[in-house]
Formats: C-alpha cells, sequence, structure tokens
C-alpha cells in the first residue's frame, strides 16, 4: 500500500503542475512562476507521504544536502548536454546563429524545473527505491529504465529508437546517480541540467516535445542517428555514448560506496533506505 500512496501523491503535484505549466504556455513568467512552486510542492509531498507511510527519516532528500548536491547534478548534466553539442557542432551538425529568447529560456527554467523534480521523485524515488528493495539494484534499474523510456513514447514526437536512447541514457544515467550517493538531489539537478542545457541554453528538442525556443538562435541538420531527427539530440548517438560514460563512473563510485543491492535485496533493505557513506 505504501507504494500506491507514494505514487499517487507524487503524480497527483506532477499531473496539477504539468496542467497548469501547459496552460501558462506562451507566457514565460508564469511558466517560471508556476514551475518552480510545483518542483517545491512535490519535494514536500514526497517527503510527507514517505516519511507517514514508511516511518524513517527520509535521508534521500536531506534538506542539508539539497544546494551542494543540487549544483554539482546540474553543473554534471549541462556539462553532459554541452559535449554533445561541442561534437555535434564541430561535426557541421549545429549552428547557433545568435540570441533568440532570453523570456524562452526563463519560462523552461519554470518547466524544467518541475519536470526533474516529479520524474525523478516518481521513477527514482518511488519506482526504482522500492523495486530494488525486492529485487537488487541491476534488476531494478533495467525495468525502471525501460519503463521511463516507455513513459517518453507519448511525446508528439517519440520514435522507438528515441525511447530506447532514453531509456539506456537517462534512466540508466539517473538511477545510478542516485544509487552511488543514495541522495535524489543529484539525479533532480542532473536531470534539471541535461534538459533546461538542451531547452534553455541550446534551444534543441527535447524527447520529441516540440519544445518552443531557449536562449540561442540555432538550427540542426544531419544524420538522424547524430542528431536525433524530430525527437532531438537525446536521440544521438554522442548522447547514449557520454550518458553511458557516466553511468558506469557512477555504478563503479557505487559499488565502491557498498550501495549496490542485491538480487535478495531485503539483507539490504536497511542500506537501502538509510544514510549512507559518501
Amino acid at each position: 500500500m505504501r507504494f500506491v500512496g507514494q505514487l499517487v501523491a507524487v503524480a497527483a503535484v506532477a499531473f496539477l503542475g504539468g496542467q497548469a505549466i501547459t496552460a501558462a504556455e506562451g507566457r514565460p513568467w508564469l511558466q517560471l512562476l508556476v514551475g518552480v512552486p510545483t518542483a517545491v510542492l512535490a519535494v514536500l509531498v514526497y517527503r510527507w507521504v514517505v516519511g507517514r507511510t514508511e516511518r524513517r527519516p527520509v535521508t534521500e532528500l536531506a534538506l542539508a544536502e539539497a544546494p551542494a548536491a543540487l549544483g554539482r547534478g546540474t553543473l554534471i548534466g549541462v556539462a553532459l548536454f554541452g559535449a554533445v553539442i561541442v561534437n555535434l557542432f564541430t561535426s557541421g551538425h549545429y549552428k547557433a546563429d545568435g540570441i533568440d529568447s532570453v523570456t524562452g529560456a526563463v519560462g523552461l527554467l519554470g518547466f524544467m524545473a518541475a519536470a526533474a523534480v516529479t520524474e525523478e521523485l516518481i521513477f527514482r524515488g518511488v519506482l526504482f527505491r522500492i523495486a530494488e528493495e525486492r529485487i537488487g539494484t541491476w534488476i531494478a534499474l533495467v525495468l525502471t529504465g525501460t519503463l521511463f523510456g516507455l513513459s517518453h513514447l507519448l511525446n508528439p514526437h517519440a520514435t522507438p529508437w528515441g525511447a530506447a536512447a532514453i531509456a539506456v541514457e537517462a534512466g540508466g544515467m539517473l538511477t545510478a546517480a542516485y544509487v552511488a550517493t543514495r541522495s535524489l538531489w543529484l539525479p533532480i539537478g542532473l536531470h534539471f541540467g541535461w534538459n533546461f542545457a538542451a531547452s534553455g541554453i541550446f534551444s534543441t528538442e527535447v524527447s520529441g516535445n516540440d519544445t518552443p525556443p531557449g536562449l540561442l538562435d540555432s538550427s540542426m541538420s544531419g544524420p538522424s542517428l547524430l542528431t536525433g531527427g524530430d525527437f532531438g539530440p537525446e536521440g544521438s548517438v554522442y548522447s547514449v555514448l557520454f550518458c553511458v560514460l557516466a553511468t558506469v563512473a557512477f555504478m563503479w563510485l557505487a559499488h565502491r560506496r557498498g550501495h549496490v543491492v542485491p538480487r535478495s535485496g531485503r539483507a539490504g533493505r536497511a542500506d537501502a533506505t538509510a544514510t549512507l557513506p559518501r
């Protein structure tokens, strides 16, 4: 029952916040004013429902860790997506012609903050964390990563390859970031930094979502295997490569710290939810 209660509570915030952000489309400052409170409310609801249903300190969202972990995650996300853009630019597939929309970037800041927080709380905080207790880290990572990729098939310009790429690069990397730190703040920051860099800075499509332009006036051309086509650079082999490398690094760190829960996960259940050394 705790699974249902946690999932419904966080999903309700995500749904209502998403509806409000959609209603504010075309009004960037209003999107910011809606998106950021949605993210904050989702965190508060998660902390409340998990604390109530599991009767424990919600260490995976310890508030004292938030500023530093969010900052690190955001920097890593921006750097990773920046590496994708550098490769696309040097190969002649990405071009920027100056500034497009500063206010557009403001709106995307709110949109991506809400999306990063709610998706991480649902997929890593509820689905992965509870699945890991029962089936171990590796199987839970594969299953919830696949589900995360499949959820992107609902987007307007989704493709099977794009969904598969999301499952591998985001589903794997973001889960591995949580496993390595046992904190949701790092994957939240990583998710936000990646998405905001893609949309708010470099003005590229995000997961086939008809993303509005951000800061730069940009264009892309070339084979879909490299550019991601209508799905955006998340469908690029460059994205898959860099995110897989990050996943390997995070899982190496998780293994070194003893954070990987074996398949008989109940033996490691306490470790999966307790404050672990970082």
